[in-house]
């Protein structure tokens, strides 16, 4: 029997081809992990209705609406007026992405990233809901557009499946962001990650899969699910000093802080303030 708090995955794509012949299976499994709350992501808009319709399925499963930064190229047409639209159709919508920069791949148009990433924006700040963010080797300028829009107005976030370097993650906090840890930080390459994990303040962090990517061992090399977040959970709790029972409890209280559309189990009696 699981001995954690309740759990959720932050960020997992449950509408991905790897799950289409066993997503009962893989949410029951969760479920039997001790999660509670799990959010798919979307990233195509084109896509959304697949999407919503997992969240609908299951009533443990929220989602999101946006365009992934490499699909950005795709979809130059989604405006902020529609993707706050679409995130007030629905109670499950809980969040606006995964949007963002990245420069590794640059699977679309630098431009077309960055004029989505800003239309995202637009749309968290106008909703209230947090915009979740996919920044890699783009550093400085995730941070100059998340400084520029923030000038023109608050709006809440987090920096996902967190890889990059210190001052981001410290200037992001400092914005009032949250930083969500994958199973990169279990690898055994991410000394440098873990450090900035260990300086980053414990109610700032989330945890996640970003499944069917980026398994913790010991499944590394096998398709994730939501269920492997306890492993990662694991792991945080050691860089942070924390007992595994003290990390998970913070993590899930600063999910439902920040992803605060997402109704918490009625069992739960967490302080979201």
């Amino acid at each position: 029997m699981n001995s954690l708090p309740p759990l959720v995955d932050s960020h997992c794509h449950l509408d991905f081809p790897e799950f289409a012949e066993e997503l009962d299976e893989v949410v029951a499994r969760a479920r039997r992990a001790g999660l509670v709350r799990m959010v798919t992501i979307c990233t195509r808009v084109r896509r959304f209705d697949q999407v919503l319709g997992i969240a609908d399925r299951f009533d443990d499963v929220y989602c999101t609406v946006g365009t992934h930064p490499h699909n950005a190229g795709e979809e130059q047409e989604v405006t902020a007026d529609q993707l706050v639209a679409l995130a007030e159709s629905s109670p499950k919508v809980v969040g606006i992405g995964e949007c963002g920069l990245d420069y590794f791949y640059d699977n679309s148009p630098r431009e077309a990233q960055a004029a989505g990433f800003r239309a995202h924006i637009e749309a968290a700040r106008r909703t209230g809901l947090p915009v979740i963010v996919h920044t890699r080797d783009a550093d400085e300028d995730t941070w100059k557009i998340l400084e520029s829009c923030y000038a023109e107005g608050p709006f809440a976030g987090v920096l996902h499946c967190f890889s990059s370097g210190r001052e981001l993650a410290m200037r992001a906090v400092a914005l009032g962001f949250y930083v969500s840890l994958s199973g990169i930080v279990t690898f055994k390459k991410s000394e440098d990650l873990r450090a900035i994990v260990a300086d980053l303040p414990a109610d700032r962090l989330l945890v996640e899969t970003d499944a069917p990517y980026l398994a913790p061992p010991p499944y590394r090399g096998k398709r994730n699910e939501p269920a492997y977040v306890v492993h990662t959970h694991e792991v945080v709790a050691g860089v942070k000093g924390l007992s595994v029972p003290e990390s998970a409890e913070q993590t899930t209280r600063n999910f439902f802080r920040l992803f605060s559309k997402v109704p918490p189990p009625g069992h739960l009696a967490l302080d979201a303030a």
